[in-house]
């Protein structure tokens, strides 16, 4: 079963271990920059949340990419930047309508959420059991989808 990272705003404290911990994991730095999660902060309403990659079915940065270099993690079902293969173009940066894949300018390539290969750090980081990962159907994931194909817009081909 596929699990994904759910992710509870009410219970995010904006302490950004979330951050730190990926940092460290992926770039061996505790470097809120080089995170591929993000607290992002309303500062009107006082709350953080996080966010990162959600590992879309339909994947537009994978779609997008010009040479291949994001590949699906049949394991996890995370979406994978390939190093050695990435050109660094940014195609796929354009291309997520979400903003969570990013140009990494130490590396001259993209980084993105990959799930820490099935144990992610966010998650085990996180005191206050603000993001988790659980079995997508928990997320409500399928419900979601199911929601989406009965309000798809798109003209069928």
């Amino acid at each position: 079963m596929l699990k994904s990272l759910q992710i509870n705003p009410e219970k995010c404290t904006g302490c950004l271990q979330c951050e730190m911990a990926c940092s460290y994991e992926n770039e061996g730095v505790f470097n809120t920059a080089k995170s591929r999660i993000k607290v992002f902060e309303f500062h009107h309403e006082g709350r953080q949340v996080p966010y990162t990659c959600t590992q879309c079915a339909e994947a537009w940065c994978l779609q997008a990419c010009p040479v291949d270099a994001i590949k699906l993690n049949h394991d996890t079902g995370a979406k994978i930047v390939l190093d050695d293969v990435c050109v660094g173009c940014k195609v796929c940066t354009i291309a997520c309508p979400f903003g969570t894949v990013n140009y990494n300018h130490d590396t001259g390539k993209v980084m993105k959420c990959d799930l820490c290969g099935g144990d992610p750090e966010c998650a085990t980081a996180c005191p206050t059991g603000a993001i988790t990962y659980v079995d997508a159907d928990w997320t409500g994931l399928d419900k979601m989808r199911l929601w989406a194909a009965k309000t798809d817009t798109q003209p069928r081909a």
